[in-house]
């Protein structure tokens, strides 16, 4: 396929303006190489009339490349084995023009030799009257050529497997992606995402699977963190003093050593005493902005008409205080368009994964189902109790509720709203599976709170076609087929 610039009128129709909704799907280069590029086109137009392609064309983690994860039954369509030997990268040509501002040039995903997933299916896509927008995610591994130099420092001083945003060697090669990426091929628009907060969260375990994290490896301690916080007038070094503090506090509260005053009240204490943990939070929270600024521009200044947006995590739905970090209105100065996480059937499991969590750090002086409650109360939405909803996973009506208030808080931008529809993410057994009547119901949910379209998620290749084909009826109810 011969590369241009590709100069349109796709952003007119990522906007509000626009009749036709978003229709997308989450899609990797394998499926592509399993099944051929027209069937699998035929699946998601056919079964669930889709109109957008988010294609993962880099990462490293398998949570959207790669086929079934290994154990998680395989789906009714694809080859039926795993990749077990699941590498991950950049899934396309790289041109090395775009990465003379970075060491990290060596990231090409070994997996199908010479593949470029850009290049096989763009010209069919186009033919449909489809669009396509590179999926990228702030996902890496340790064993990769001058990755060590990308790298967040923990507390402890040790190097993270997290790569550090205010690190010019990872900007210049976000930003050196991202312009590849708009440069090099007639794609509709660009959509980044980072599953991660900052050390303050991260050390109470306020996420789904936090209960295992190291209260000492919470970041990012590197040199250009601590001279840009200096710079911003916040004394680093009782920055690390607080941290300290707090990793003890976590520490004693896994260990059920309940702290004289309890643990909030104690939490408190240390907040009070050292207000530079939340100033670090803010910190970590703003330099995540800064990033999607810069991808924003890099990716306006190729090519002012595509889209632009990020992918914003599902501990959005569970942890009030990432929620407070994720401002709408200031993100949005920077998004075309946010798929906001609202996955319904892993929802419940992650839940209580989240609450297991933080019943033994900020809240852990109260009972599960008390906690439970009390969340459901500050995130404004109802469901089943502790130990149904790994099971039972959460309802349509969870979807309505966060996509109607996502809606509310985007008010008055431009920016549009397409929740995450949550379509065979794998769960532990015996909890809550998709089904073709869940998964339309969810589609359903989302676009009578207002939504401007949906994207099934997380990935095309451990989806099974007949939830596909729930999406599909829920369209089709719409009258939007």
């Amino acid at each position: 396929m011969q590369r241009r610039k590709f100069l349109s009128s796709s952003l007119a129709a990522l906007t509000p303006a626009a009749a036709k909704k978003m229709i997308g799907i989450q899609v990797g280069a394998v499926s592509f190489v399993d099944e051929g590029v027209e069937p699998v086109l035929d699946n998601v137009q056919q079964r669930a009339h889709v109109n957008t392609l988010f294609i993962a064309t880099f990462t490293y983690g398998r949570g959207i490349a790669g086929r079934q994860v290994p154990g998680q039954p395989l789906p009714d369509h694809g080859k039926q084995e795993y990749d077990l030997n699941y590498h991950g990268g950049n899934y396309t040509v790289i041109h090395p023009q775009y990465y003379r501002n970075t060491v990290f040039r060596d990231f090409r995903a070994p997996g199908h030799g010479d593949y470029d997933v850009l290049e096989a299916v763009l010209p069919a896509v186009k033919k449909r009257g489809m669009k396509v927008i590179c999926w990228y995610e702030d996902v890496f591994r340790s064993d990769l050529p001058n990755i060590g130099k990308l790298q967040e420092k923990e507390l402890n001083g040790r190097n993270a497997t997290t790569l550090c945003f205010n690190n010019p060697d990872y900007r210049g090669f976000l930003t050196g992606l991202t312009e590849d990426y708009v440069r090099s091929y007639p794609v509709d628009g660009v959509m980044w995402g980072s599953e991660r907060q900052g050390a303050f969260s991260n050390a109470l375990g306020a996420s789904h699977g936090g209960a295992g994290r190291d209260p000492g490896r919470v970041t990012c301690f590197c040199e250009f963190c601590l001279k840009k916080g200096r710079a911003q007038g916040i004394n680093t070094e009782r920055v690390k003093q607080g941290y300290q503090e707090l990793e003890k506090f976590v520490r004693a509260g896994r260990a059920r050593r309940r702290p004289v005053d309890g643990y909030y009240v104690t939490l408190w204490r240390l907040m009070l005493r050292y207000p530079e943990l939340l100033a670090w939070e803010m910190f970590w929270t703003d330099s995540l902005r800064e990033t999607y600024h810069a991808i924003y521009e890099t990716a306006k200044k190729a090519n002012p008409n595509v889209g632009v947006g990020w992918h914003i995590w599902h501990n959005n739905s569970f942890n009030p205080i990432y929620r407070a970090e994720q401002d709408l209105q200031a993100i949005a100065k920077h998004s075309d368009f946010l798929k906001i996480v609202m996955y319904h059937n892993c929802g419940g499991e992650r839940m209580a994964s989240y609450i297991e969590s933080v019943s033994s750090t900020i809240y852990g002086d109260v009972p599960a189902q008390e906690l439970l409650d009390f969340h459901y109360r500050v995130m404004d939405y109802t469901e089943k109790n502790m130990t149904q909803i790994p099971g039972a996973g959460l309802s349509s009506d969870y979807v309505y509720r966060e996509a109607k208030r996502a809606r509310a808080g985007l008010e008055g931008t431009k920016t549009q709203l397409w929740p995450g529809i949550d379509m065979d993410i794998p769960t532990a057994k015996g909890n809550s599976k998709s089904t073709p009547q869940g998964t339309r119901d969810a589609v359903l949910a989302a676009f009578r709170a207002g939504a401007d379209g949906v994207l099934l998620s997380r990935k095309y290749s451990e989806m099974r076609l007949t939830n596909l084909s729930g999406a599909g009826e829920a369209v089709r109810q719409l009258g939007l087929a």
